[in-house]
């Protein structure tokens, strides 16, 4: 595994065919703390679905997140709720504090090939987040949570449904995540990894593995530095 250095021009990354990038906490550092207003969403969805306080919210939040990969599948789940109510509360958040990328925008700039967003949130967010930094216009789509049919990543077939939709071929392809855990099919299906470890939290519970080929911590400047190598 390599950590906070690009790729030699002889790996996989000198020519994919495909980037795919997850959105929260991966194209934008996790100090501008978007999440943390979903999280809360989160809470008050559940305490107001449930009838329960938020100490309780917060503990149905976080067992089904790491039971089922995200806190919508889990209430899908075991509650039969509806998720596109959820998804527009819990996505409805203030983006003023995220300013726009221009390390981000000129390092996906200078990148070859196809770029697709591949998230857990919905696409109506995604879009907001994307414009907000001013790089939407970098990809190609954005594979949500509906698109995927409410599979949340590490499922696998959410990722073959990605392949599928797209028609990428995995051993041409680099993932980008802050999830570790969210690289495993990525790797078992052949694709280069990238873990992008921005939420110490996230960091803990799924730390590097045999899947993760290699670790950033600068996402835009390593890819700045990776175009330079690759030309």
């Amino acid at each position: 595994m390599n950590t906070d250095a690009p790729p030699p021009s002889s790996s996989k990354f000198e020519h994919p065919d495909v980037w795919v990038f997850d959105l929260d906490n991966t194209l934008y550092p996790a100090r501008h703390q978007l999440f943390q207003q979903i999280d809360v969403n989160m809470k008050t969805f559940i305490a107001e679905l449930l009838g329960v306080d938020r100490e309780e919210a917060h503990r149905i939040q976080k067992d089904f997140f790491h039971t089922y990969g995200t806190t919508l599948r889990g209430l899908m789940n075991a509650h039969s709720i509806e998720p596109g109510p959820f998804l527009d509360f819990v996505h409805d958040i203030d983006l003023s504090n995220l300013p726009p990328s221009p390390q981000m925008n000129q390092a996906l700039g200078a990148l070859n090939g196809r770029k697709i967003v591949f998230t857990n949130a919905s696409l109506d967010y995604a879009e907001r987040v994307l414009e907000q930094l001013q790089i939407r216009h970098h990809f190609e789509d954005v594979f949500d949570i509906i698109a995927a049919d409410y599979l949340p990543k590490p499922d696998i077939n959410a990722y073959y449904k990605l392949i599928n939709v797209y028609g990428i071929d995995p051993k041409r392809t680099a993932m980008f995540e802050d999830i570790s855990a969210n690289l495993a099919p990525a790797r078992a299906l052949g694709m280069t990894t990238v873990w992008v470890p921005r939420d110490p939290e996230a960091a803990q519970v799924t730390g590097p593995d045999d899947h993760v080929d290699h670790v950033v911590e600068d996402l835009a400047h390593w890819l700045h530095v990776l175009s330079l190598t690759s030309t």
